[in-house]
């Protein structure tokens, strides 16, 4: 495995520059200057699953110390329940849903070219970009694929894999940089985006322009194989004594016994962690501290190590069994609209502004990255589409930023389809979910999307219930009647804007 000081070591060798925070780096700081924006995006990575965020045994000290010198968000959320989806919102400001993203992009899904990306504008408006890590919006690694890659959708520069590194994170095979392959890289999928990342960052011919660095790692997505030694650090007796006070949304866990597996999540936890230090260091080698807002978040919620159709025997996928991230109090996992499907940890740094160890209760959801970020940067919204985030900087300031309502839906999948609700909507602490009714064996996916309508509903207090185990549809009527009505006019807006993808022929 490489050690942080080993990795620091290597970089330095290649000529990048780290040093401890705070040393005069190779830039002077621009105070004055539109900010830089680095966001980093993890993979899966449960809302309980850092010591910040109350978890009793993963150690995250540098997540932590990013936490302690910004601001903490404890009802902070992913736009989708699903990778693709969260990360088409993320770039567009859009629900997912409206630019296409019913699920996961494949057979045909994909961002298409004429959705306008936070990166493009910010591009557009003399930014440098780049993007490193898991794109999972289009496919750029088959022969002859049309699909638009980071490049078309306004990264300068971009080295990415169209998907998780499923053959293992260690030496991963499938990156491609500017459209071209890269064969096997040395190294974890964390530690090799961050290079590259800080290896752009020291080589952009001209330093002073501001940039926009994204980073999206496979970590802690499935497979989980950290090295060794992250791995052993959690074998212990009191290990195993935590883990039992852990909660994993309600859903069940596998008969079979897979505690024994915990630490391979646990330090696969550890070892993004460390993989962020060495991303801080690099940044703030440069002295500009009060110039780049730092954003951290996940896609989604923790995967279940469950196999959802267990029942009917239809799919089996033994990686999960050690997935052990857990979405603290709330109800539900990766999936599943519930609260713990898409409130995920969001962490934000940007020194001189944002007052450092300082929680927000603000809601706040995966479109709001580009209105924020284009307010910043003195750019103009788009105007031709409609937009559903809203700028987070009220909240940087240490202000309410909004109540309501928010939606997000479960992932559109002929294997998913009938197991969880099938859109959620918060408004202040209240939940609403909802669902479609029964699809039509011989219908299509797309058709009844398009056609169909909400018919049940179940709601929820999430101040007195974060576990959603108190239907209170019954005993608040005049609620439960305004948002349900809410909930149907917002239904059937992203039924008319949405596209209906022919290739997904689905049923």
């Amino acid at each position: 495995m490489i050690h942080r000081r080993t990795f620091l070591q290597q970089l330095a060798a290649a000529g990048i520059l780290v040093t401890v925070p705070g040393a005069i780096g190779c830039r002077s700081a621009r105070a004055a200057d539109r900010p830089n924006f680095v966001v980093f995006l993890a993979d899966d990575l449960g809302y309980g699953d850092l010591a910040s965020y109350g978890n009793p045994i993963i150690e995250t000290p540098h997540l932590d110390r990013l936490a302690s010198q910004g601001m903490r968000f404890t009802d902070f959320h992913s736009a989708g329940t699903v990778c693709s989806p969260s990360r088409a919102s993320l770039l567009t400001g859009r629900n997912p849903y409206r630019s296409g993203f019913y699920y996961i992009a494949g057979s045909g899904m994909h961002l298409q070219r004429d959705e306008v990306t936070v990166a493009t504008l910010l591009r557009d408006a003399g930014y440098d970009t780049c993007f490193v890590g898991k794109w999972h919006l289009s496919r750029f690694d088959q022969a002859n694929s049309s699909q638009p890659t980071p490049g078309d959708h306004g990264f300068d520069h971009w080295f990415a894999t169209a998907v998780n590194a499923f053959e293992g994170p260690e030496n991963p095979t499938t990156f491609f940089r500017n459209g071209e392959r890269v064969g096997e890289v040395q190294g974890w999928y964390c530690d090799v985006i961050v290079e590259e990342a800080l290896t752009w960052l020291k080589n952009r011919p001209d330093p002073e322009k501001p940039y926009f660095l994204y980073l999206c790692s496979h970590e802690p997505h499935t497979p989980v194989e950290p090295p060794e030694s992250f791995a052993a650090a959690y074998y212990s007796p009191r290990v195993d004594s935590l883990e039992a006070t852990l909660q994993y949304g309600g859903v069940d866990r596998p008969e079979h016994d897979i505690r024994p597996l915990k630490r391979y999540y646990y330090g696969t936890v550890t070892q993004l962690d460390e993989a962020i230090g060495t991303l801080m260091a690099g940044l703030d080698a440069y002295d500009d501290e009060e110039n780049t807002l730092v954003m951290f978040t996940s896609d989604n919620g923790p995967e279940s190590p469950v196999n959802l159709l267990e029942s009917r025997g239809e799919w089996e996928d033994p990686s999960r069994d050690r997935s052990h991230g857990t979405p603290g109090p709330w109800r539900g996992m990766k999936r599943f609209p519930y609260e713990g499907g898409h409130r995920v940890p969001g962490i934000v740094r940007w020194t001189g502004r944002v007052q450092p160890g300082s929680v927000n209760e603000s809601l706040i959801n995966g479109t709001d990255f580009l209105p924020t970020m284009l307010e910043l940067a003195g750019v103009a919204l788009p105007t031709d589409r409609a937009l559903d985030g809203v700028s987070m900087l009220p909240a940087f300031e240490g202000q309410t930023l909004r109540r309501g309502p928010v939606y997000w839906f479960f992932p559109a999948h002929e294997d998913t389809y009938y197991l969880m609700p099938h859109m959620a909507m918060r408004d202040g602490n209240w939940t609403l979910l909802a669902w479609l009714p029964e699809k039509d064996p011989d219908q299509l996916i797309m058709d009844w999307l398009k056609t169909s309508e909400l018919e049940r509903f179940a709601l929820y207090d999430l101040e007195s219930d974060p576990g959603q185990t108190n239907d209170l549809s019954s005993s608040q009527p005049d609620r439960l009647a305004a948002m349900s009505e809410q909930m149907r006019t917002f239904w059937k807006e992203i039924q008319e804007d949405s596209p209906y993808w022919e290739s997904w022929k689905m049923k």
